[in-house]
């Protein structure tokens, strides 16, 4: 009666066992969340809800040491390690420094400029207040919205994949369906995707050439041709990688790739972030009849301000940047 008994148990657990491991093919479950379906109505990975990179891609593509400030200026002696940060960081310490990365670009590391397009982007590194797009809040383009700080959401149907951002409330469409191509090139591109297998692969073309892919300067021009790959790797974990590809800037295609990461929060939304009114005054204050913001001072630094206007067609031109 035992052998029976412990037999039937046994029995019992392994089907357990077995119904278990068929649920956990079909459906996730998070403490405090609702089940939320593994895979979508026709069979695809179910790529809907809210997205985080948790990476340094946003200051640079690249490897790089942490430095202790987004602007640096020469220090006591003229090297580059000691260097201090600049005027515009310095009150803020170590709030306004740069942490160290592993970087994020495959195979050796290195960006493939051509020299032209080199020393452009070594003058953006040194000008990035006056050149980096993000500051101005215009719209980050891809791949920059997907490894900014900030959420997004994947919004998933059989023919239409939407991504929305909190960043300048930006979002784009990937097309799974046969449409016309744009009537002009944007920051965000157009997006035509398929599917292989697991793997959404995404073709973008249609940018516009004004967007940058970090806070270091690097950048793009209206040639680029990205080709986004989303596989999954847990049902809350997504493998993105980019080939990008653009001949006017790098001497050969090159790629990226990192985990994105989904937001696990139970009342997890985003929020938006409306960066265009909080860049009012950089954009526009030095255009002002009376200057608003001349003068900070806290208890050991005192920090004065003197908008200009850049001379001529100069003046467009920063805009335009």
């Amino acid at each position: 009666m035992r052998i029976r008994l412990s037999a039937s148990i046994i029995a019992t657990a392994l089907a357990a066992a077995a119904v278990s491991a068929v649920i956990s093919v079909s459906v996730t479950r998070t403490a405090g969340q609702a089940s939320r379906p593994v895979r979508t109505v026709d069979g695809k990975p179910n790529f809907s809800g809210v997205w985080q990179a948790n990476n340094e891609a946003h200051w640079d593509l690249q490897a790089h040491e942490a430095r202790a400030g987004a602007v640096m200026q020469q220090g006591v002696y003229p090297y580059q390690y000691a260097q201090v940060p600049a005027a515009p960081v310095l009150a803020l310490g170590a709030a306004a420094g740069v942490p160290g990365s592993l970087g994020v670009v495959q195979g050796d590391g290195e960006i493939p400029y051509t020299p032209a397009a080199a020393a452009i982007k070594k003058e953006n590194a040194e000008h990035w207040i006056d050149r980096d797009p993000e500051l101005k809040c215009y719209l980050p383009g891809i791949p920059r919205a997907m490894y900014m700080p900030y959420p997004f959401q994947i919004t998933q149907s059989t023919n239409k994949i939407h991504m929305a951002y909190a960043f300048a409330t930006t979002a784009r469409t990937i097309h799974l369906d046969k449409v016309e191509g744009p009537p002009d090139d944007t920051y965000m591109g157009h997006s035509v995707g398929r599917w292989e297998g697991d793997t959404l692969v995404v073709d973008i073309r249609n940018f516009n050439g004004k967007n940058w892919f970090d806070r270091a300067g690097n950048f793009h021009s209206d040639a680029l041709h990205l080709v986004e790959r989303f596989t999954p790797i847990t049902p809350d974990a997504i493998r993105y990688e980019v080939t990008i590809e653009d001949p006017k800037t790098f001497a050969r295609p090159w790629r990226i790739a990192m985990p994105l990461y989904r937001r696990l929060e139970p009342n997890i939304q985003i929020l938006e972030y409306p960066c265009i009114e909080f860049a009012e005054e950089f954009l526009y204050g030095h255009v002002r009849k009376q200057q608003l913001v001349k003068r900070w001072e806290g208890e050991t630094i005192i920090v004065d301000i003197t908008r200009k206007v850049p001379p001529g067609d100069r003046f467009y031109e920063w805009y335009r940047k």
